[in-house]
């Protein structure tokens, strides 16, 4: 076994799982400026409108994406289970049939993004001064969705079977590769939202083929090797049960934030860029978060696989802990630096004060988005994705919608735009808490032959 390959089957829980989270946090707070990178230099050099324009495409670009992002993350499901049981020959099947599902759906996604995406932004009410802007910025990176999807899959595969610290180099690399070219495309050669949104595509092109090299040169029963690549279908089969759900509950939830998109576009520019700015900023502020769901998921299965009932939950209960924790704790930093950190972003103060103004009321509730989404974690890394689908469905999605289209016609204040979020983090958790003290997760493989 390679020194950068952790079994979480043994030795200290609180030891096993920092050492992963850490550099999942590192990883994840470059990944973030893929995000973060475009709207910050776009909005400094180019103006609000451009601000407005890249910020207005998240949500649809999320839509998109997260489908098939969903579905090949029930392979790491299934790799971290095989890794951990030490079966050999199932893992080197999942990992060659989760290559070859997301060399497809990076094709797929391509053309499906680029073909759709002036039909969305339209029914998104996206603002007319910045349409144009928009379809641009969107197309170009839904061009570059092999190079997504690849990273994301082959960086699935080494965290399923605990390297996070390869895929971590990788993404510094590029992700400082992002800046600079960001920088490059619209200092100097003018090129316009356009150059950003090329700028992301051709780093994440080169932080998947980093990845691709190192599964390839590996001598571990994961290597990848690229004429070996198939579709088994018992294997993809287990794939899509475990994974669909995932991509299920994604995508719909990417299409209620659209919808929450599109109610947000109707109060202007303004709002879509101080918006647009928060969602920036609480992407990077939950980033402790994502990084010990992560790490939750993976030491779940891995235990699970290998029998280790007892100590999966203990790992568990010491993962939803510490997400309650720093999650309070970087809502409450948020909450007192917010209009000095939109700043960064605009000059424009009543752009400031929308993002400000989401910013108080969302960022103390934290706590709440991390109890779902860690609970969500060790229910996934059990094998029971089917049940965080049907809490994202009813209460992100159903709910979530049908609040705005009650209530905004009533009251049109984007407040209630604003508010819809603690609602539904609220009532997901009551029911994702209730579920998994009440049902035997913890043997649910056990019944199952995969």
């Amino acid at each position: 076994m390679h020194s950068s390959d952790t079994r979480m089957t043994e030795g200290s829980i609180p030891r096993h799982m920092i050492a992963f989270a850490v550099p999942l946090f590192i990883g994840n707070l470059f990944q973030q400026l893929y995000n973060t990178a475009d709207a910050l230099i776009v909005g400094r050099m180019l103006g609000n409108d451009a601000l407005a324009a890249v910020s207005a495409t998240g949500n649809l670009s999320y839509l998109l994406i997260s489908f098939f992002m969903g579905i090949a993350a029930g392979s790491g499901v299934l790799i971290s289970r095989y890794y951990g049981a030490r079966d050999t020959e199932k893992l080197r099947l999942a990992v060659r049939t989760n290559l070859a599902f997301s060399f497809a759906s990076g094709v797929l996604m391509t053309l499906v993004g680029v073909t759709m995406t002036p039909m969305i932004l339209r029914w998104m009410d996206t603002p007319a001064d910045v349409m144009d802007l928009a379809i641009t910025y969107t197309r170009i990176l839904f061009g570059g969705s092999l190079g997504l999807v690849l990273y994301n899959s082959l960086r699935g595969v080494m965290q399923a079977v605990g390297d996070s610290t390869h895929p971590l180099w990788y993404l510094i690399f590029s992700s400082l590769l992002n800046v600079v070219l960001d920088i490059a495309f619209i200092a100097v050669f003018h090129a316009g939202v356009g150059g950003a949104a090329l700028a992301t595509v051709l780093a994440q092109f080169l932080s998947g083929l980093l990845c691709l090299r190192r599964l390839a040169r590996t001598e571990e029963a994961y290597r990848v090797r690229l004429r070996e690549l198939c579709f088994d279908p018992t294997m993809l089969r287990l794939m899509l049960r475990y994974g669909l759900p995932s991509g299920v509950q994604n995508s719909v939830i990417g299409l209620a934030n659209v919808v929450v998109q599109a109610n947000i576009n109707i109060f202007g520019t303004m709002a879509v860029a101080g918006c647009g700015a928060y969602g920036k900023l609480e992407g990077f502020a939950f980033l402790p978060i994502t990084s010990f769901t992560l790490a939750l998921t993976t030491f779940v299965g891995q235990n699970l696989g290998a029998g280790e009932h007892s100590r999966a939950k203990r790992g568990a209960a010491f993962g939803i802990v510490s997400c309650l924790l720093m999650s309070e704790l970087a809502g409450l930093l948020l909450y007192l630096a917010a209009p000095g950190l939109i700043g960064l972003f605009t000059v424009e103060p009543e752009a400031i004060a929308f993002g400000a103004g989401k910013c108080r009321i969302c960022s103390l509730f934290f706590c709440l988005l991390a109890a779902s989404h860690s609970l969500a974690a060790v229910l996934r890394g059990a094998g029971k994705a089917v049940i965080p689908m049907i809490s994202m469905l009813a209460f992100w999605c159903v709910l979530r919608v049908s609040f705005l289209k009650i209530a905004v016609p009533i009251w049109h204040s984007i407040d209630v735009v604003n508010w819809v979020y603690p609602l539904t983090w609220a009532l997901s958790t009551v029911f994702l808490t209730v579920y998994t003290l009440r049902a035997d997760w913890v043997h649910s493989f056990d019944r199952e032959t995969i």
